[in-house]
């Protein structure tokens, strides 16, 4: 699937990049912690998450993942979105919760990430 997918699945707005609205990714991983990310993630993912503080940015950049959506209507402040364009680093934002956002990529072929044989 591609970003531009996920945006329509998800009628998100584009905070910024439509650059990269045909970048593949290969599953996503849903959470509000990002140690979670950091212990669970080691493949192409998009990262959908409520919170909006730089340390989503960083983590992202760590784990190469090229896609965040901002679920409830969260919209991350300029200082997140400027650090995003500076990695290189795609940012959606939905209406959506997080469970219905996953729901509804994954029920339109987007698997999650497998830990421990589960997805």
């Amino acid at each position: 699937m591609v970003i531009g997918d996920i945006r329509e699945l998800l009628d998100a707005e584009c905070l910024w990049d439509h650059d990269h609205l045909n970048t593949k990714v290969d599953g996503a991983f849903g959470c509000d912690l990002m140690s979670d990310c950091l212990a669970f993630v080691d493949e192409r993912i998009v990262l959908l998450t409520g919170l909006t503080n730089p340390q989503v940015i960083r983590t992202a950049e760590m784990l190469d993942i090229n896609a965040i959506v901002f679920v409830r209507g969260k919209i991350p402040p300029q200082e997140v979105i400027d650090m995003a364009k500076d990695m290189g680093i795609a940012l959606l934002a939905t209406k959506h919760t997080l469970y219905t956002s996953c729901g509804i990529l994954y029920s339109n072929g987007l698997k999650g990430i497998s830990i421990g044989g589960m997805e």
